[in-house]
């Protein structure tokens, strides 16, 4: 299904296509004078190749320049209605999804609903009418759906097709299946690595050719954005910040390694260190709740950092201290410009962004931080529906 797209004309001439429409998505409108130039292909050719494209229906003509004196040249751009892509952001216990155009631009957004993703041909498929059953809520038409991009936790390889979070076997990729289910070309990601180019196409880091993005949620992934490309390492799992075994606490990580940087610095850590706290009898507004026996969620601490409890708070500061000291490395080593934090914890604020920034002072290189702004997301948590719209029109061209 995904070579449907592809397929038009010729090997050099698709290839051709295909960087006529990246460099639209990467810098916007062109003439075909600009294309020559940016292509180093004759006039005569791009002229044809853009003919063909608005044949196609995936460029349209959208006026001439203001350009003064002689005859004006025309302008191009991506046609809006060419088709459209859907992103799905799995959580633990929801899925976001938004829709955008071929333009890029985003349609619609849901966050929040209400699903759990198991390792079951039962689950992907209800998975799959769930975003059927949102595309059309969209008021878009599934024929015209060029593609899916599903982001999902843990080691996600976009090439093959295996997630291997939710594992259906050896001869069966999650990606196919999806695509058997969806009907047209699907492509699994990487959750942080999604958020990570969300934020670059979409966010607060389109001029940035260098940075970092922490996903701080359960547990902790990193995008890295380096020479302006999404880094994928190379066996497509680059970023496995969460096992770095940086730690020396003797905490077992969820992936049967001790140590692990995500033991210490995550969604899953506050939770720990919050209830270890309340064991031993310090005060918050939840310690009712505990006494009483009811579960205390990851959501109620963050409920409660709103109301300012101290409990809470140390908890973030905790692993705001040992996560800043692991950026403060992760600076030494790649010289970023900018480090986006995002994810579930986002939330925390300042609660979570001044231990970092000390812990940063306290053991980067000063030579080397310097010059790296760290910032929160833009986005939030659209980032990952809005990455994976992006990421799977980027794929389908074979931008990446």
């Amino acid at each position: 299904m995904r070579d449907s797209f592809l397929n038009k004309g010729t090997g050099k001439s698709a290839a051709l296509k295909q960087q006529i429409l990246g460099l639209c998505i990467k810098d916007g409108d062109y003439t075909i004078a600009e294309w020559s130039r940016e292509t180093g292909i004759s006039i005569p050719t791009v002229t044809k190749m853009v003919a063909e494209l608005i044949d196609e229906g995936f460029l349209e003509e959208l006026g001439k320049t203001g350009t003064s004196g002689g005859r004006r040249p025309s302008i191009y751009g991506l046609n809006p209605t060419a088709g459209y892509f859907i992103g799905a952001d799995i959580t633990r216990h929801h899925v976001n999804i938004a829709a955008s155009n071929f333009k890029g631009s985003i349609l619609e957004y849901r966050d929040n609903v209400p699903f759990v993703l198991e390792s079951s041909e039962e689950s992907i498929t209800a998975l799959c009418e769930l975003l059927k059953k949102y595309t059309r809520k969209f008021g878009i038409d599934e024929g015209k759906v060029l593609a899916y991009g599903i982001n999902l936790t843990g080691r996600v390889n976009h090439e093959t097709g295996y997630s291997f979070s939710y594992f259906l076997g050896e001869d069966k990729p999650l990606a196919a299946t999806l695509e058997e289910c969806l009907g047209t070309s699907v492509f699994i990601e990487n959750d942080s690595r999604a958020m990570t180019y969300g934020e670059y196409i979409c966010g607060g880091a389109d001029k940035e050719k260098n940075f970092l993005f922490i996903n701080v949620s359960w547990g902790l992934g990193m995008g890295m954005i380096l020479d302006g490309k999404l880094s994928y390492g190379k066996s497509g799992f680059s970023g496995e910040i969460g096992h770095f075994p940086l730690l020396d606490n003797g905490i077992i990580c969820q992936c049967g390694k001790v140590g692990c940087l995500e033991t210490g610095a995550s969604g899953s850590a506050v939770h720990r260190i919050f209830l270890e706290k309340l064991k031993e009898g310090k005060a918050s507004v939840l310690s009712g709740k505990y006494a009483a026996g009811e579960e205390i969620t990851l959501d109620d601490i963050l409920d409660a950092l709103v109301e300012e409890d101290v409990l809470a708070i140390e908890a973030i500061e905790d692993i705001g201290s040992t996560l800043g000291r692991a950026i403060a490395g992760l600076i030494n080593i790649f010289n970023p410009e900018l480090v986006i934090i995002g994810g579930r914890l986002s939330v925390a604020e300042e609660y979570l962004m001044l231990p970092i920034k000390s812990a940063i002072n306290k053991h980067s290189l000063n030579i080397v931080s310097r010059d790296t702004v760290v910032k929160f997301s833009r986005l939030g948590k659209k980032a990952g529906a809005y990455g994976a719209c992006m990421l799977s029109r980027s794929h389908l061209l074979n931008l990446l």
